[in-house]
């Protein structure tokens, strides 16, 4: 008699490779991130700004008296971290917060004339060049990126 034999399990498939960092695009947004830092590094330090402090000074520039927590939703930041890089924006002398005079409960914030002027500075200073891309592709790419983006948020905030 011979012994039964054990069934064999059919051949599988090859486990495809898992992806590799340079694969991920959520990896090449974040580096490229740290990139824009380094090469933004030597027109802040010019400008005397941080990356933050700067974005909010073109932020204000675009639409001028204007509430924290509405600079903050444009900017993505959180009260808490908003708030002292405005004071250090004010001390600086770039901006004036206030109290709104329909509801003391908001602060508004507003450039000042050397916030316009530093804005006007730092506007000629781009980092199109040093991208490597040409206009048209670093405009495309810039919406592509905002599009994502926009998307991401709005998966977060759905719960999904």
């Amino acid at each position: 008699m011979t012994p039964p034999t054990a069934p064999t399990a059919p051949p599988t498939e090859p486990a495809a490779p898992l992806p590799k960092l340079a694969d991920f695009l959520c990896f090449a947004i974040y580096s490229a991130n740290l990139a824009y830092g380094r090469a933004y590094k030597s027109i802040l330090d010019e400008l005397g700004v941080t990356y933050t402090q700067w974005i909010a000074i073109v932020a204000l520039w675009e639409q001028d008296d204007q509430t924290v927590s509405g600079l903050g939703e444009k900017l993505f930041l959180e009260s808490n971290t908003l708030t002292p890089i405005l004071k250090k924006l004010e001390t600086l002398g770039y901006l004036q917060r206030r109290r709104d005079t329909a509801d003391e409960r908001q602060v508004r914030v507003s450039l000042t004339e050397a916030g316009r002027r530093l804005r006007e500075k730092g506007a000629q200073r781009t980092l199109v060049k040093a991208s490597g891309l040409a206009p048209e592709e670093f405009r495309m790419i810039q919406k592509t990126v905002s599009r994502l983006r926009d998307s991401l948020l709005a998966h977060a905030e759905s719960g999904k």
